[in-house]
C-alpha cells in the first residue's frame, strides 16, 4: 500500500505551510500529492506550483470539477501538467454537487452518471491525440452545421496513458468508476465497511468491463492526527465540525451523498439528526451529534502503533493508495503527522 497526501483547498488557512508539507512528503517517499477545488482555489494552479518545486511525488487533481471545464479543456490541462511535471500527473474528476454545479457554474446537475461517462470518453480520446469527434447526449463534437472540424491535441503528454480517477460515493457511480476509470477517490472511508460500501460495487464494474481489480487504484482520503491513545476522544472532537459539514450540510436535504454514505454505514438515526440540526443553523449541535465512533472509523487518530494497526485494516480491505490529510495547528504538528504516516506504514509491514 502506498501513501498520498491531500493539501485540500488553497485559502483554507494553512497555505504558507502547504509547499513545505508537499516537499517533505516528496522527501519521505509519498506517492502522490492531491489538491482540491470547489468554488475558491482551482486545482491546476496549485498542482503546477507544487510540481515545479518537487522532484518525485506525483501531483493529482482531487478533483477537477466536470461542470467547470469542457472535456477538451480538461484534456489540454492534463496533458500540459503531465508534460511540465515530467510524467507525474494524475487526473481526478468528479461531478461536484447540485449547489456548486448549478449555482456557481450554471450547469444543470442532471444525469451525472451519463455525463461522467461521456466526459471520460472525450477526455481519453483527446489525450490520445486522435482527431476529436463525438456524438453523445451531452456533447457533440464538432458542432453540426458549422465551421468546426475534428482537430487533435497539439501538446504531447509525457506518457501515453495518464491515470484517470473518479470521485465516487454512491453504488451506481462506484460501479461505473470500476468500468471506466483507473482508480477511485473515496471520502469518509471506514475499513470496517469498505467492502459493502465501495469495493463490491467497484469490483462489479470491473467485472462488467471484463477486468479484474489488478491495477485499479482504490484511493481513500483520511485526516491523520498524531497523539497519545488516551487522547483519541479529544483528537476526534477536532474533526466534529468537518464531519458535521459533510454529513449535515453538504448538498440538500434530499441530495447529500455523504449523509447517505453515513446511513449505509449504519448511522441512519445519527445522520438524520446531524442533518436536521445543521440545516436548522445549529452547527454546534450538529457537531455534537456526530458519533465519536463514526469519526474514529473515518480518520487515523492516536499513536503511530494505533495508526499502523488501522493501516493494516485498510490494506486488508483493498486500499492500494491511502491518502492522508496531516492535521495540526502548526507546521511542526503537520510535519510530525506526515512523518508518522511513513513510520506507521513501515511498522504495519506495508512499505
Amino acid at each position: 500500500m502506498r501513501l498520498g497526501i491531500n493539501l485540500g483547498y488553497w485559502g483554507a488557512g494553512m497555505d504558507s505551510d502547504n509547499l513545505a508539507v508537499a516537499q517533505e512528503a516528496d522527501r519521505l517517499g509519498y506517492a502522490v500529492c492531491w489538491a482540491a477545488e470547489a468554488y475558491g482555489s482551482d486545482a491546476p494552479t496549485v498542482l503546477s506550483w507544487v510540481a515545479a518545486q518537487t522532484e518525485r511525488i506525483d501531483v493529482g487533481s482531487a478533483i477537477f470539477q466536470i461542470p467547470a471545464r469542457t472535456p477538451a479543456m480538461t484534456a489540454m490541462t492534463a496533458a500540459t501538467l503531465d508534460s511540465l511535471s515530467g510524467g507525474r500527473f494524475r487526473l481526478g474528476l468528479g461531478v461536484s454537487g447540485p449547489q456548486v454545479s448549478e449555482g456557481w457554474y450554471g450547469v444543470k446537475f442532471d444525469k451525472p452518471l451519463a455525463r461522467t461517462r461521456e466526459y471520460v470518453e472525450i477526455v481519453r480520446r483527446a489525450m490520445s491525440r486522435e482527431r476529436l469527434s463525438y456524438e453523445g447526449e451531452h456533447w457533440t463534437l464538432p458542432l453540426p452545421g458549422g465551421p468546426g472540424k475534428p482537430i487533435k491535441l497539439t501538446v504531447h503528454p509525457q506518457r501515453e496513458h495518464i491515470p484517470l480517477y473518479i470521485a465516487a460515493i454512491g453504488p451506481k457511480n462506484l460501479r461505473q468508476t470500476g468500468e471506466i476509470a483507473d482508480g477511485a477517490l473515496l471520502i469518509f472511508p471506514s475499513a470496517d465497511h469498505l467492502e459493502e460500501t465501495a469495493i463490491s460495487h467497484i469490483r462489479a464494474g470491473r467485472e462488467a468491463a471484463g477486468k479484474t481489480m489488478d491495477g485499479f487504484d482504490v484511493c481513500p482520503t483520511l485526516p491523520l492526527a498524531l497523539g497519545e491513545d488516551k487522547d483519541v476522544s479529544a483528537l476526534a472532537d477536532t474533526f466534529r465540525p468537518y464531519t458535521a459539514l459533510y454529513v449535515g450540510g453538504m448538498g440538500s436535504r434530499k441530495q447529500n451523498f455523504y449523509n447517505q454514505l453515513a446511513q449505509r454505514m449504519g448511522y441512519e438515526k445519527e445522520a438524520a439528526e446531524i442533518q436536521d440540526k445543521y440545516l436548522a443553523g445549529d452547527k454546534a449541535g450538529a457537531a455534537a451529534a456526530v458519533p465519536e465512533r463514526l469519526i474514529d472509523q473515518t480518520t487515523l487518530l492516536g499513536s503511530v502503533d494505533r495508526i499502523a494497526e488501522r493501516m493494516q485494516a485498510y490494506a486488508a480491505a483493498g486500499v492500494t493508495t491511502l491518502t492522508v490529510a496531516p492535521a495540526g495547528f502548526t507546521l511542526e504538528e503537520r510535519m510530525a503527522a506526515l512523518r508518522a504516516g511513513t513510520e506507521a506504514l513501515e511498522r504495519a509491514g506495508l512499505a
